[in-house]
C-alpha cells in the first residue's frame, strides 16, 4: 500500500538521493493504479512539507536538505520565530527580511541556514492562518490602506477605490485578503464589512467577533443534523453495549454559571484504596467521524467562552442538552474507572461506553462550604452524598502530593473574572476563586487523561497527545536572573520539573510568588497538540491526553473516537493505523492554531471590559503592584480591581529612567530610585484608550 509512511521509510532505506516519479515507480514496482496513488501521495506530501520537489523535477524528503515545517510566530517588529511542529526541535529565528511574507500562525517550510544560531528562512507557506483582516482605513491622495488592529501583522493591507465597500476613512473595518505580500508585490484586499463603534460592552463584543472572524451561527446543515439528533435523543443507544451506572452515586461539580456539563465522577472505598470513576459525555456517539456536525466542529476546534457569552463548538442541542450531563437524566457517557492504592499509585484502568445518572449538579462554592466551611445547612442539604465527598477530598491529596512529590508545577496563578449588572456592562472585575473544590475536579480529570494516554501508548495504536516539551534554556536566562537570589534549587541544575517545582516551593507566601510564578510560565513553551508523544513537562508526565471535554474541544472528541475503536475492534488494522497517521498531524495543527486564537480573542475582549470598566475613573488614584518591566515603562496591576495597565516611562517625570535588562528595572540616574517587578506604587488613571482597549496610568 503506497501512503506517507511507506514512501518516507523507502526514502530512508532503499535510497540516499533525489528521484524522479519514474524512477519511483520502477524502483518500488508498482501497477499503474499503484502509480496513480503514487501521485497522489506525493502530491499531498508536497502540500504538507514533508517532501521537496527540486528545479530539476527530482524528489526528497524535507529533512534531507534541512527544511522542517512548523507554524509561524510574528513580532510586531517583522521577524518571528518558526515553532518545529516535530516535538524536541528548537525553534528557529526567522529574520525580517527572510520570512517570504508568512503571517502569524501560517504554517509553513523553513530552511535551517545556521545550524549553530538557529537561524533560518522561510521558503514555503503552506497554509495560511489569516484570510481576513481587521483594522483601521486609511485613505490618503494616492491610496487607501487597512492598517490592521494585530500588532503581528507587519504590513497594511492596499485597499484598491472600487473595494472599500462604502468604508470611510477612519472606520474600523473587516478586509478579505485576496492577494498575499510577495517579494515584489504588496498584499491587497477588499473590504467586507464595517465595523460600528462600540456603543456599550456587548457591542465590543460583537466587534472582537468580527475582528477574529469568528462564526456566530451554525451553517444550516450543521443546525438541521442537530436538531434531528435532539428529535432522536437516545433511542438507538439500546443497541449499543453499555455498563448500566445509573444506580452509581454520581455528581457533575462546575462554575455557577456553567450551562454544558461535560464530566462527572463517583467514588468509592476498597480494600486497597480508593475506586474512582470519571464519566465523560459520550459525544462521539452522536458526531461520528467526517458528519456535518464534525467537520464544523474540526473547524473551529474549541469552545470560546466570554463573559457575556459562548460560541460552542457544538451546536447547543449537543452541548447544553443531549450530551450535557444533567442531573436526573439518563446520559450517555464514556467512563475511566480507575483503581487507586493507598499512596496514590494507579493499579489499574480500564474504559468503556457506559449509561449514567447524576445525583447532583454540584457547585465549587457548595462543595467548598461542604468540606472546607463546615456549613450545617450545605452538609444537611447533601447528607446522602458527604461521605462521598469527604473521600473525594482524601483521594485528591494523595494523588496531588503524588504528582508534585514527582516534579509536577503547581502553577496557582490568579486569573480575572468580569462580573456583568443586569445591562450586561462590567460591574467588577475581580480574581477569580481557586478553592479546593477546583483542585479535586482537576486532579481526577489529570488522572483520567494520564490513565487514556498511557492506554494508547502501550497498544502503540496512533493518537493525538498533549504535549508540552522541556524549555529551551537560552528563553531561561531572564527568569534566572530574576529569581538568582531565590534559586538554590536550580543552583547548577538542568531544567527539570522537579527544580521548578522545588523554585516554586521556595518562593510559596513570599511578595515574589505570583510574579516568579507568571515569569516561569511565559518562559515555558507553549502546550499543543502532536501525534507524537513527547511527554507533558510541566505535569512531569511521560503521556498525556485531553479526554475529559468533548464537548468543548476537539482533540478530545478524537481521542474518545480512536479509544472506543480499539476497545470495540480489538486491534488496529495497520491500514487504519495508517489512515488515523495521515489526519492526525493535520487536526493537531489545527487544534492547536484554534486554542491560541480562541485565547488571543478572550484576552482581548478582557481587555475591552477593562477599558469599559475604567473609563467613568479617570483621575482617580489607586494603590498597585508592578507585574513587569519594559524598557519602556511599566505594566502595572491596580490592588482594588483586576485590572492591568501601563504607566509610561515618559510620564514618570520625577527623574531619567534607564532600563537594566539584566535585572529588569527601570533605574533613576539621579534620585536612584528603582522600579522592579512586585514593587508597589501609586498610580493615577490618566485615560483609557477605547481603541487600543488599553489603560494609561500616570503618577
Amino acid at each position: 500500500m503506497v501512503n506517507k509512511q511507506t514512501l518516507l521509510s523507502f526514502f530512508r532505506e532503499k535510497t540516499k538521493k533525489p528521484l524522479s516519479f519514474k524512477d519511483m515507480v520502477n524502483l518500488m514496482g508498482l501497477s499503474r493504479s499503484e502509480a496513480h496513488a503514487l501521485k497522489k501521495v506525493l502530491r499531498r506530501m508536497l502540500q504538507d512539507g514533508d517532501i521537496v520537489l527540486t528545479r530539476k523535477g527530482l524528489y526528497v524528503p524535507a529533512s534531507d536538505v534541512n527544511l522542517m515545517t512548523g507554524y509561524f510566530e510574528a513580532h510586531k517588529e517583522g521577524y518571528g520565530f518558526v515553532i518545529m511542529e516535530k516535538p524536541g526541535e528548537r525553534d528557529i529565528f526567522i529574520p525580517a527580511r527572510a520570512t517570504s511574507g508568512a503571517m502569524d500562525n501560517d504554517r509553513v517550510v523553513a530552511r535551517m541556514e545556521n545550524r549553530q544560531k538557529r537561524d533560518g528562512a522561510i521558503i514555503r507557506i503552506l497554509e495560511r492562518a489569516h484570510t481576513r483582516i481587521a483594522g483601521r482605513l486609511e485613505i490618503q491622495k494616492a491610496a487607501s490602506y487597512v492598517r490592521p488592529m494585530n500588532k503581528s501583522i507587519a504590513f497594511d493591507l492596499y485597499i484598491p477605490p472600487n473595494d472599500r465597500g462604502g468604508a470611510r476613512n477612519g472606520d474600523a473595518v473587516v478586509a478579505e485578503i485576496l492577494n498575499y505580500p510577495a517579494d515584489r508585490k504588496p498584499p491587497s484586499g477588499r473590504i467586507v464589512k464595517v465595523i460600528k463603534k462600540p456603543e456599550d460592552p456587548a457591542s465590543e463584543v460583537e466587534a472582537v467577533i468580527d475582528e477574529f472572524s469568528i462564526p456566530r451561527r451554525f451553517p444550516k446543515n450543521v443546525a438541521e443534523e442537530a436538531k434531528m439528533l435532539a428529535v432522536k435523543g437516545m433511542r438507538e443507544a439500546a443497541k449499543e453495549k453499555r455498563k448500566d451506572l445509573t444506580g452509581l452515586p454520581t455528581v457533575t461539580i462546575d462554575g455557577e454559571r456553567a450551562r454544558d456539563f461535560d464530566d462527572a465522577v463517583s467514588i468509592k472505598l476498597t480494600e486497597h484504596g480508593y475506586m474512582l470513576w470519571v464519566h465523560i459525555a459520550d459525544v462521539g456517539y452522536y458526531v461520528p467521524w467526517e458528519s456535518v456536525i464534525d467537520l464544523e466542529a474540526r473547524k473551529r476546534g474549541t469552545s470560546i467562552y466570554f463573559p457575556d457569552r459562548v460560541i460552542p463548538m457544538l451546536p447547543n442541542e449537543l452541548s447544553e442538552d443531549l450530551c450535557s450531563l444533567r442531573p436526573d437524566v439518563e446520559r450517555l457517557a464514556f467512563t475511566a474507572e480507575m483503581d487507586f492504592g493507598r499512596h496514590g499509585e494507579k493499579l489499574n484502568a480500564k474504559f468503556y461506553p457506559s449509561l449514567i445518572k447524576s445525583n447532583e449538579r454540584m457547585t465549587y462554592t457548595s462543595v467548598r462550604k461542604i468540606l472546607i466551611d463546615n456549613d450545617k445547612h450545605e452538609r444537611k442539604r447533601y447528607d446522602y452524598l458527604l461521605s462521598d465527598f469527604e473521600l473525594m477530598a482524601e483521594l485528591c491529596g494523595v494523588l496531588r502530593k503524588k504528582r508534585l512529590g514527582r516534579g509536577s508545577l503547581d502553577f496557582d496563578l490568579p486569573e480575572p473574572e468580569v462580573l456583568l449588572d443586569m445591562q450586561g456592562r462590567p460591574e467588577a472585575i475581580v480574581k477569580a476563586e481557586r478553592n479546593f473544590a477546583h483542585i479535586i475536579i482537576e486532579e481526577f480529570m489529570v488522572a483520567a487523561n494520564e490513565a487514556v494516554a498511557e492506554y494508547l501508548a502501550e497498544l502503540e495504536t496512533p493518537a493525538l497527545y498533549r504535549i508540552h516539551e522541556e524549555p529551551d534554556t537560552q528563553k531561561m536566562d531572564g527568569i534566572l536572573r530574576y529569581v538568582k537570589p531565590l534559586r538554590s534549587a536550580l543552583h547548577g541544575a538542568r531544567y527539570e520539573p522537579k527544580n521548578f517545582s522545588a523554585l516554586l516551593r521556595e518562593v510559596k507566601g513570599r511578595p515574589e510568588e505570583e510574579i516568579v510564578n507568571y515569569m516561569i510560565l511565559r518562559s515555558l513553551k507553549q502546550a499543543r497538540y502532536s501525534p507524537l508523544n513527547a511527554g507533558h513537562f510541566g505535569l512531569a508526565s511521560g503521556h498525556y491526553t485531553h479526554f475529559t471535554s468533548p464537548i468543548r474541544r476537539y482533540p478530545d472528541l478524537i481521542v474518545h473516537r480512536i479509544l472506543r475503536e480499539v476497545l470495540h475492534k480489538k486491534h488496529i488494522s495497520e491500514r487504519r493505523k495508517q489512515e488515523l497517521e495521515t489526519m492526525l498531524p493535520d487536526i493537531a495543527f489545527n487544534s492547536s492554531r484554534m486554542e491560541r486564537l480562541s485565547g488571543e480573542a478572550e484576552n482581548e475582549v478582557l481587555n475591552a471590559m477593562r477599558v469599559w470598566f475604567m473609563k467613568d475613573k479617570v483621575g482617580d488614584e489607586f494603590e498597585g503592584r508592578v507585574v513587569n518591566v519594559t524598557p519602556y515603562g511599566l505594566k502595572i496591576r491596580l490592588k482594588d480591581f483586576y485590572v492591568e495597565g501601563f504607566l509610561h516611562v515618559s510620564y514618570m517625570t520625577d527623574d531619567f529612567y534607564e532600563f537594566n535588562e539584566r535585572t529588569m528595572t527601570l533605574y533613576g540616574k539621579n534620585k536612584k530610585r528603582s522600579y522592579t517587578i512586585g514593587k508597589e506604587l501609586k498610580v493615577k488613571v490618566d485615560r483609557v484608550d477605547m481603541e487600543e482597549r488599553t489603560v494609561i496610568f500616570g503618577v
